[in-house]
């Protein structure tokens, strides 16, 4: 009989049902959250062949045309006034999470106790979303992962009855992040008892390894069996010195021997420049922080060759190494420049644009509206992991190390503007304030 009601009490929670929202009149948009506007981009970035329809289904849904919404693991249905008398059944589908990918949500939101205490304040943390974006959990939707129905004569895709239930949806993300959790298959009660379950767990675990745990009759500790081991070998030397520079540069005398293509200078920039990334490297590696790093990945020669063109080379130097690149005079200029604001990630963003969640751009967004307090923040549209301001030249670029790059167009191009930023807001104010200088 308990089993059973437990059952029936968790089949209730994955089921909510809201009332018919109120007409949203003089509203800019649907969603004032990132989370809810990522919801909203994912509808709209995918339909732009179906901008008639999204825009009717925008004004039924500002109309208050949307009945009773309910919201259950999978799936929104809801029965929209449309033309006629009767209302249609309106319904949306989304893929639910699976066992291991709530597995890895579920560590990802209870490894900090500030996502938590954001979910019960009913707030989407946009670093819980990058948390389990990396492991490999992709929590808000993404263009094509919505899948509409309606009881209607049209075929689109969506009807603009099915639109005016997707734009409602947003709303309700406003105001309740967990009814997201629930369309991706989990209910707010079951969600937050996991969550204290494993809060618990963990403060037992820390609690049990602070304490020596006496071991097995006839054991002996893994540590005192490596102590034994290392009780005859001499102890490791000591790492070397600092070196503060590097030593005198070679001089090499001469010219170039016929057919060989030896220049002296390139020859000793190319000695100097080895030994100061020689002393820069043993200077990192003796720090305490780089312990336990990765290494960086290898330069790509076309990486090394803007380098090099970086580091003040003598001008015939440079002209060898753009004719090596295949580039000429300007597009090296901003290779350089990218390489100085942002080394190989810098290089990335200049040259190779690519697709990032779409809540990682509504986040943006809400954060330099957020920046521009009292004052009418920049339109920026969205191409890929680029955020263009509206009539403007300035531009940011996101990159894969999640910062974002400021980019300002000179003469018809975009150019680099400055350093990196993790604020959007910050580095869009770069961009405009090296515009206007």
């Amino acid at each position: 009989m308990n089993a059973r009601r437990t059952a029936r009490k968790a089949d209730t929670a994955r089921s909510r049902t809201f009332p018919p929202l109120p007409p949203a009149r003089g509203r800019r948009s649907f969603a004032e959250s990132w989370w809810g506007n990522a919801w909203v981009e994912a509808l709209e970035g995918r339909q732009r062949s179906a901008t008639g329809r999204l825009a009717r289904g925008r004004t039924y849904a500002r109309a208050g045309n949307v009945g009773e919404i309910t919201v259950t693991p999978g799936r929104v249905a809801a029965r929209v006034q449309g033309s006629r008398s009767t209302p249609y059944r309106t319904s949306m589908e989304i893929p639910v999470l699976g066992e291991r990918d709530w597995e890895l949500l579920l560590d990802a939101a209870a490894g900090q106790a500030g996502h938590i205490a954001a979910l019960l304040d009913r707030d989407m943390p946009a670093e819980l979303v990058e948390d389990a974006a990396r492991a490999g959990v992709r929590l808000l939707p993404r263009q094509g992962e919505l899948t509409p129905s309606c009881s209607c004569p049209d075929w689109g895709d969506p009807c603009k009855h099915a639109a005016a239930v997707y734009y409602q949806v947003a709303r309700l993300l406003d105001e309740d992040p967990f009814v997201l959790l629930l369309l991706r298959g989990r209910g707010e009660q079951e969600l937050m008892d996991e969550l204290q379950r494993r809060n618990a767990a963990q403060a037992a675990l820390e609690s049990t390894s602070s304490h020596d745990v006496p071991s097995a009759a006839g054991s002996v500790p893994a540590k005192d069996v490596f102590a034994a081991a290392r009780a005859g070998l001499p102890p490791l030397p000591g790492p070397p010195h600092a070196i503060a520079r590097p030593g005198p540069t070679a001089v090499f005398t001469g010219s170039s021997a016929p057919g060989t293509g030896i220049d002296p200078a390139a020859l000793e920039f190319l000695a100097a420049d080895a030994a100061a990334r020689a002393v820069r490297l043993l200077a990192e590696a003796l720090t305490p922080a780089h312990l336990g790093t990765t290494p960086a990945d290898p330069l790509h020669v076309d990486q090394d060759v803007i380098r090099l063109a970086a580091a003040e080379a003598p001008p015939t130097v440079v002209t060898r190494l753009a004719q090596a690149a295949g580039l000429g005079p300007a597009d090296l200029a901003r290779s350089v420049r990218a390489w100085q604001f942002g080394g190989p990630e810098g290089l990335r963003v200049l040259n190779e644009p690519w697709d990032p969640e779409q809540y990682e751009l509504a986040a943006a967004r809400d954060a330099v509206r957020h920046a521009w307090e009292g004052e009418r923040a920049p339109a920026l549209r969205a191409t890929r992991n680029r955020l263009t301001a509206t009539g403007g030249s300035a531009q940011l670029r996101l990159g894969t190390d999640r910062r974002w790059y400021p980019y300002r167009k000179e003469s018809g191009t975009w150019w680099p503007a400055g350093p990196a930023d993790r604020d959007p807001a910050a580095a869009l104010a770069a961009a405009l304030s090296t515009e206007t200088s």
